[in-house]
């Protein structure tokens, strides 16, 4: 993957792991789709950026902006080369306290709000036979975390969703990466939902102390560069829980030869 003149389109980029990836896929040469709901903290953003930006700012749940976005995106340079699927919220509560709205925003953001960012570009893309789409779940992913059980289903989801859509494009030229987050130093569990849907308003250690955003861009773009499917960006017992649970990448071809052989094909016919 070479970004030199290639354009990405991220959502949650106002901030964290989206603005760093922004940042550091424009200092590799590439043009860069701004979007999330703070238009303002977007230009912030996009003041960084020496490369052609356009911020699109939508709410990932509007479905209708989204559309409208979406063909605004594919019109700026004719085509989107890179999509990253990063807006999200998270949790902080046990789910006996927790009340279903938390559960219903939390996956309604971090799972079909990503789902439909990539519907509206699956087409295009195999049209064109080429692109990458990277969804940004996380170790909570991976494995379950108390205190984070919409967040984890939601996580969980998005990254079944991944693996069964590269399998479905594996002939088509588009690629799926699918990230794995430990944690990161953002506002990641500031802005993570009580059990009453509130805020939390305050940090954990783990995230003060967590890796900082622009070094987890440089591994993830450096990663996807290298074609890994399943990029995990964590350090100690965090890393060490992602590899436990990482898919082989023996059953990832697996899955991919099945399409191959034509096991859509045989399956429709069924119908």
């Amino acid at each position: 993957m070479n970004p030199s003149a290639q354009t990405a389109w991220i959502t949650g980029a106002s901030s964290g792991i989206g603005a760093a990836l922004a940042r550091e896929w424009a200092a590799r040469g590439g043009h860069v789709v701004l979007s999330g709901r703070d238009e303002a903290r977007l230009q912030v953003v996009a003041a960084d950026i020496d490369t052609d930006t356009l911020i699109l700012p939508f709410d990932v749940r509007d479905e209708a902006a989204l559309a409208e976005a979406a063909t605004k995106a594919l019109n700026w340079k004719g085509a989107i080369d890179f999509a990253v699927a990063n807006a999200g919220i998270s949790q902080r509560s046990a789910a006996i306290e927790t009340d279903m709205k938390v559960y219903r925003e939390i996956i309604e953001v971090d799972l079909i709000a990503q789902i439909a960012f990539a519907q509206s570009l699956i087409g295009p893309m195999s049209a064109r036979g080429s692109g990458r789409l990277a969804f940004v779940s996380s170790i909570a992913g991976k494995v379950g975390v108390p205190m984070r059980t919409a967040y984890c289903a939601a996580k969980f989801g998005l990254a079944g969703y991944a693996d069964a859509l590269r399998a479905e494009l594996s002939q088509s030229g588009v690629e799926v990466h699918t990230i794995y987050p430990g944690s990161i130093r953002t506002d990641v569990s500031r802005n993570a939902l009580t059990a009453d849907g509130s805020a939390r308003g305050k940090s954990d250690k783990a995230i003060e102390e967590g890796i900082p955003p622009a070094e987890a861009a440089n591994t993830i773009l450096d990663a996807i560069a290298l074609n890994q499917r399943e990029i995990i960006v964590a350090r100690g017992m965090e890393e060490a829980m992602g590899e436990l649970r990482r898919t082989p990448d023996q059953l990832l071809d697996q899955v991919a030869n099945m399409v191959a052989q034509g096991y859509m094909e045989r399956l429709k016919g069924e119908d």
